[in-house]
């Protein structure tokens, strides 16, 4: 049988481990370097779209997080009406983090898609590759911003068809300048 002396000794061990374990928990991650991500901070305006006859208009933002632990991008364009479709708008956010020694990045939109990413960076630092993952009956997908001349960007995002991993072929490109 338990005393009243064993009990709250019991319950002292249990708020100390409790304590320990807490704070072991939430000891903070190594930082994270931005430094070769700092040409895309802050906000973009879109310049051109797919082609010609195109005219949607966009934008981009990314911003540092969570104590600087992640970087979002997000990003909308606004589609006019065309004899093939009505006017929609695009909303997407991805999220940016290093695990481990690679980072990767996840995207999600307003038409339900949420792509994994691979991210890499060309040896000069001016083109940062987003890469999907491959899967033999998905498409593939390939996001690249390219460093421009007078605080512009270029963006191409492309797409393989399922089974054909590196057949990319451009779906969207665009220019866009610091806003």
């Amino acid at each position: 049988m338990l005393n009243k002396g064993s009990i709250a000794v019991s319950v002292l061990a249990i708020s100390v481990l409790f304590v320990f374990v807490t704070l072991n928990a939430q000891e903070p991650q190594q930082s994270v370097n931005w430094q070769h991500w700092e040409f895309l901070l802050g906000e973009w305006v879109g310049e051109g779209g797919a082609n010609a006859t195109d005219q949607a208009t966009g934008a981009s933002k990314f911003y540092l997080d969570l104590d600087s632990t992640i970087l979002i991008r997000e990003s909308y364009a606004d589609y006019p009406a065309s004899n093939e479709r009505p006017a929609y708008s695009h909303k997407d956010k991805m999220i940016i983090f290093q695990q481990s020694t690679t980072t990767k990045a996840i995207y999600f939109d307003n038409e339900g898609h949420v792509i994994d990413y691979d991210v890499r960076f060309s040896d000069d630092f001016d083109t940062v590759t987003f890469v999907s993952e491959i899967s033999p009956d998905a498409p593939r997908f390939r996001l690249t911003y390219t460093r421009e001349k007078e605080e512009r960007l270029k963006l191409e995002f492309e797409i393989a068809p399922p089974g054909k991993p590196e057949s990319f072929s451009p779906y969207l490109t665009a220019t866009m300048k610091r806003k």
